[in-house]
């Protein structure tokens, strides 16, 4: 069996200008309400804060079912459904966390894991506080999501123009993304935000959204989560993270 490769984007330490101002609430929920989300659901993206993120490496592109397979044969689960250039969907965090510990096997005892949530954000937003991974302008073509209308997954990677200012693809619609952070407001939340998201199937947050959302989950602030159980319908998959290429040295 060939050695498991991954192709990094190299993220460096840096500052996130992490979520939404609450003073912005109100505008941003007004020009998503076509979308029919809720304007509580923003609330949880408050309040803005400035955060210090370590260098990290992320996978340029979501784990494939191709690169899924490898490790099924491996440790003898079944082989994932969907062609193999095409994101791994409805994989639970408990499974994604084990194929991190086995990638990083393969790649000679890289410490592979998911991406925390701040890092996620990071690796979309850049330096500095744009709405979406590619500016601050939404346009329909340069993600995966509802108003494409493919309903379904595509090839990781068929986006190039929708690319984060570190080159990292797909971090909006193909798979929503697991991360490793569990969900808590942030501090100095909206007294009204919920503390935890009992009706969630897994107390995780998700980013990125998949194919079937619309454009509001498209945004780097956006938090989400896996709210149903069919994980494969949702289409929750993921990105592998692992410490800089100079740690390792």
């Amino acid at each position: 069996m060939r050695r498991e490769t991954v192709d990094w984007a190299e993220v460096p330490a840096g500052v996130l200008r992490r979520g939404t101002p609450v003073e912005e609430l109100a505008e941003v929920a007004a020009r998503y309400a076509d979308t029919g989300v809720p304007a509580q659901w923003y609330r949880k993206e408050a309040p803005r804060a400035e955060v210090s993120v370590p260098a990290f490496r992320i996978a340029r592109t979501l784990v494939t079912a191709g690169q899924w397979t490898l490790f099924a044969r491996s440790t003898g689960r079944p082989d994932p459904q969907g062609p193999s250039d095409h994101p791994v969907i409805g994989v639970s965090w408990a499974e994604a966390t084990a194929y991190c510990d086995w990638l990083g096997r393969q790649l000679g005892g890289v410490e592979v894991r998911l991406p925390s949530e701040d890092e996620w954000e990071r690796a979309a937003r850049g330096d500095d506080a744009r709405e979406f991974p590619w500016g601050s302008t939404y346009r329909t073509g340069l993600a995966n999501l509802v108003d494409l209308g493919v309903g379904t997954t595509t090839p990781v990677g068929s986006f190039p123009d929708g690319a984060s200012p570190f080159g990292v693809l797909d971090m909006a619609g193909n798979a929503d993304e697991w991360t490793s952070t569990l969900y808590a407001p942030y501090s100095g939340a909206p007294a009204d935000v919920s503390r935890t998201e009992s009706w969630a199937f897994d107390p995780h947050v998700t980013r990125g959204g998949a194919y079937r959302h619309d454009r509001d989950l498209a945004r780097c602030a956006r938090r989400h989560g896996a709210y149903e159980q069919d994980l494969t319908a949702i289409g929750v998959g993921f990105r592998v993270a692992a410490p800089p290429t100079w740690d390792l040295v």
